[in-house]
């Protein structure tokens, strides 16, 4: 969730670990913090709030033809956002400093075997045991004392180290992203590739329990047992700096949301031939008996979508866990199952963790990522990524659809294994389906009027039946995300069961009532509310007078095949949440206590 950022070999470091700090902004954080070799010590610049009132720091101009150095941006998790907790932490001495993500679970064990050998903490943070203890074990040899402090520690790590006579930075991970940026006279370590895109392409994903040692012309990878790692293939990131920029938006919200046309076209693309699903999975569909899907938050909507689409289009049964939930309920599992992983980042913690209990349990494993190398995809049989290239806003957006999308060829891909037999009816739905995207996408400013209207809320009901009910869910996720409004999203039917004890006059009530086999009761959910004053924004394919006549505001949308109308729903209430969290003010990229990308569990 935090950032890491390091730098060995370039003439000034300190503009490359700021810039890589602003690069990683999105991932969410409270306070942020920049370590230099110079004068054979070690300087330590720390800040509470953003990048830019660290990079504003009065110390900082000070800093000069330093070639080596660490950074971070913190997202408190031991110990509240202040100066003394956040990155980089020193060792008593002043000599090793780290900078670290992830949570050491031992940290208690660990800090009182610390402080009765002498040792003296300054931070409430369990990330500052990790200085101490590579302190204990230094002997002139960083890397060495590296291994041995990382081996005493149980938890997840993302770990920069440098000491301030070693002209080298160590690295590791456990559960925690890390990747090092290759270059001709400097090398580079960071939690995301967005933080290296401004000085390298080039990059090696380090796998877990591995320790990377950087000078400025070198690198070696070793295990946490010592031995080292002779080949890692070098991989050429095909994003660019363009990309990772806003291109005259407001916000990366907004850009993302509007990329959706694009990020849809680069799902399906090179994947239909002559009516044919091209997918590189190496397991054998006919075998398959049962599907797990596991994800968290966004991408866990994407796989209760999932589970309507592939139980439709392939007739498997699916199962959807939190991932989070998963490994703790002892899944019972048959001969014939196999696990969808979905994660945007490839990264999320609790996911890995599921996807490791499937691999213990033998299991095929199949991911759903958009971030090519990530931990999830090297950890899985088959990958199916997205390339609906990087996402930095908090909220997902255009990885949602593109997940959605990804779901539905994977289905298709299942039934033309099994049976030889193409569904002509939604292979030739995808053809258009852009279309109908960029007709939702004109919507915008309707949208922003019906936000303007709500955005004093003090709650929000979503309704959805049939495969709608997970977008409503989604939706009520978009809006609590980045507006901070109390939302929730139901199955129609159980506003009987409770939820409609929360409205009252005025309470927005988002329905979506598309023109399907459960239109009519959808009709009498929205007349329930509408009995209890609430106001009602339908979100509708129907051209029927009824849902105009009962709402009190209406987004269209086009009509599509029902297996893909989530796509096409889905788009106005990420607009919705958008503009209603503008109105209130708030930095809809950056929203509060939220991060990118959940590397702890």
């Amino acid at each position: 969730m935090c950032g890491i950022i390091g730098s060995i070999g370039v003439k000034n470091a300190v503009p490359v670990l700021l810039k890589g700090l602003e690069r990683l902004e999105y991932r969410g954080y409270d306070s942020a913090g920049i370590c230099v070799v110079t004068n054979n010590s070690l300087v330590v610049i720390k800040k509470t709030g953003k990048v830019a009132e660290l990079a504003a720091h009065s110390a900082i101009s000070s800093l000069k033809d330093t070639t080596i150095g660490i950074a971070h941006t913190r997202w408190a998790t031991h110990g509240k956002p202040s100066e003394e907790n956040a990155h980089p932490h020193l060792d008593c001495k002043g000599e090793i400093a780290i900078v670290h993500n992830g949570i050491i679970e031992n940290y208690h064990k660990l800090k009182n075997e610390l402080e009765e050998k002498g040792h003296v903490f300054r931070s409430e943070t369990d990330s500052e045991i990790v200085a101490h203890l590579i302190e204990y074990y230094y002997n002139g040899n960083l890397e060495r004392a590296v291994i041995m402090a990382l081996k005493k520690v149980e938890g997840a790590f993302g770990l920069a180290v440098m000491h301030k006579s070693e002209k080298s930075i160590v690295a590791a991970r456990r559960g925690s992203p890390l990747v090092l940026g290759i270059s001709d006279g400097a090398m580079f370590v960071a939690s995301d590739v967005s933080a290296l895109l401004d000085y390298t392409s080039r990059v090696i994903y380090l796998d877990d329990n591995e320790v990377a040692t950087l000078t400025s012309k070198s690198y070696t990878i070793k295990t946490l047992e010592g031995n080292m790692i002779r080949s890692r293939a070098v991989q050429e990131i095909d994003w660019n700096i363009d990309k990772i920029e806003k291109r005259g938006y407001k916000h990366f919200m907004l850009k993302e949301i509007l990329e959706q046309p694009i990020s849809i076209e680069k799902v399906l693309q090179n994947r239909i031939i002559n009516n044919r699903i091209l997918l590189d999975i190496k397991i054998d569909i006919n075998t398959l008996k049962r599907l797990y899907i596991v994800a968290c938050g966004t991408s866990w909507h994407a796989a209760l979508e999932g589970k309507y689409i592939i139980e439709r289009i392939a007739g498997i049964p699916v199962e959807v866990d939190y991932a989070s939930e998963f490994r703790y309920r002892n899944p019972l599992f048959i001969k014939g199952d196999a696990i969808i992983a979905i994660s945007q980042s490839g990264e999320t913690a609790d996911t890995l963790a599921a996807i490791r209990l499937a691999k213990e349990k033998s299991l095929p494993i199949i991911s759903i990522v958009n971030v090519v190398g990530s931990g999830i995809a090297r950890n899985s049989d088959s990958v199916i990524y997205l390339n609906a290239g990087p996402e930095i806003g908090v909220a997902s957006t255009k990885a949602f659809t593109a997940q959605i999308m990804a779901l539905v060829l994977f289905a298709l891909y299942i039934k033309q294994e099994r049976n030889d037999i193409a569904d002509n009816e939604i292979l030739n739905s995808l053809k258009v389906i852009n279309c109908s995207i960029k007709e939702v996408l004109k919507s915008r400013e309707e949208i922003k009027k019906i936000a303007d209207e709500i955005y004093a809320s003090r709650d929000a009901l979503y309704l959805g039946r049939g495969m709608q009910f997970p977008v409503a869910l989604e939706g009520a996720l978009k809006l609590k995300e980045i507006s901070y409004i109390h939302a929730e999203g139901y199955p129609a039917a159980e506003m009987k069961h409770g939820p409609i004890a929360l409205v009252e006059e005025g309470t927005p009530v988002i329905a979506l009532a598309m023109e399907d086999v459960l239109h009519e009761k959808m009709i009498s959910n929205i007349q329930e509310v509408k009995a209890r004053k609430g106001k009602v924004i339908a979100i509708t394919d129907s051209q029927s007078l009824r849902v105009s006549s009962l709402a009190d505001r209406v987004i269209k949308v086009p009509k599509v095949l029902d297996i893909l109308s989530p796509i096409v729903t889905s788009i106005p209430l990420q607009l919705l949440a958008y503009y209603a969290a503008v109105k209130r003010g708030i930095d809809v990229d950056k929203p509060r206590n939220l991060a990118k990308s959940v590397t702890v569990e």
